[in-house]
């Protein structure tokens, strides 16, 4: 059986606690684990998150475990009864899988000081959303001197062999590919159009990156000049002085908010309460909704500013009548197939 790091780390904490304290279970002992996504996620969350958790529970240990909400989901579900993770993160697709597998804890709303400053399309009992994510257009104007305006762009004979996609195990591509498909007469429901759209699209890929955070790095590398792309993601490259660019197409770009839950089982319950409390608290949000990190906020109280009212929307109303929101119960009867579907067909 093959160990990584992070396992080490994770077995490690917690044996160090137990012989320190010979009272304690192995699952009592063990550190938080916060399964957050990979790319900017995870360094948003260990740069700000992390220490203002850390800041008011000192004595306690806690591992970011980054992965992708499908991973969470069947890393929880191989182990039933005994989570390896304490926190999950999810779009709003895995979000009902993981409630209707039963495999997150009701959010104790009655002890929460933030709840009720949520923004109401972020009060979920079953986990909060902290963040709101946007995905739109993203390139490179140092190689695409004109910027995109639509969707339809990504198909223009110019960019052949420059455009990026994430497959279908992430949020960003599937609802995408939503968005190609309602692009050509099709819905959630009816996504033909959209593959047959992308295998149109074939010429023009670079590159199916495996998650948003590998597709960010493409553009790090300059393996791809154009792609569908997470706002915030995109805000961190630039940050780094990697050249690239993002814009709302002219059909709206997407929008979605990103939950966090206890798990259900979870020996640590009342730290994954207090991670999830500094995550909507306002100080972090305020943090996070500035650079280089750009996470739109949820927290009534934290007045959106900067770049994310420069080009996103200047408060959470604005956000709701700018951006396409899906409908994500309708997606998720058929994105199993989908994923088949894509993985056999969609290869460069």
């Amino acid at each position: 059986m093959m160990i990584n790091r992070r396992s080490l780390l994770t077995t490690a904490l917690a044996l160090g606690a137990t012989r320190a304290f010979p009272g304690l279970s192995y699952a009592q002992a063990r550190p938080l684990v916060f399964a957050t996504f990979t790319g900017s996620w995870e360094e948003a969350h260990k740069a700000v998150l992390v220490p203002a958790f850390r800041k008011a529970n000192a004595d306690a240990a806690i591992v970011l475990d980054p992965m992708l909400s499908v991973d969470q989901i069947a890393k929880i579900n191989a182990s039933r009864g005994n989570p390896p993770i304490d926190v999950m993160l999810h779009d709003p697709g895995p979000a009902l899988v993981a409630i209707a597998q039963d495999l997150v804890e009701p959010y104790p709303v009655e002890k929460s000081a933030y709840f009720k400053d949520l923004i109401g399309e972020a009060q979920e009992v079953t986990g909060p959303a902290p963040f709101f994510q946007v995905v739109g257009l993203t390139y490179n104007p140092e190689t695409i001197k004109t910027a995109p305006t639509s969707w339809a762009d990504l198909w223009k004979p110019e960019y052949k062999g420059r455009v990026g996609i994430t497959n279908l195990n992430s949020t960003l591509g599937t609802g995408w590919l939503v968005e190609v498909a309602r692009m050509h007469g099709g819905s959630e429901t009816n996504i033909d159009p959209g593959f047959k759209a992308l295998e149109a699209l074939k010429p023009n890929l670079a590159a199916v990156a495996a998650n948003p955070g590998a597709l960010a790095t493409l553009f790090q590398q300059g393996q791809v000049d154009i792609s569908p792309g997470n706002f915030n993601a995109i805000q961190i490259l630039k940050a780094r002085g990697v050249p690239v660019e993002f814009v709302a197409p002219k059909e709206g770009a997407i929008a979605f908010k990103t939950t966090i839950h206890i798990v259900k089982n979870s020996p640590n319950k009342e730290l994954a309460f207090k991670l999830i409390e500094a995550a909507l608290s306002p100080e972090v949000q305020s943090i996070l909704m500035n650079s280089p990190y750009l996470i739109v906020p949820t927290n009534s109280k934290v007045a959106m500013g900067g770049e994310i009212a420069r080009v996103l929307a200047k408060d959470s109303d604005d956000l709701k009548k700018k951006f396409v929101f899906q409908d994500w119960k309708k997606i998720n009867e058929q994105r199993s197939a989908w994923i088949e579907r894509f993985n056999r067909e969609i290869r460069i």
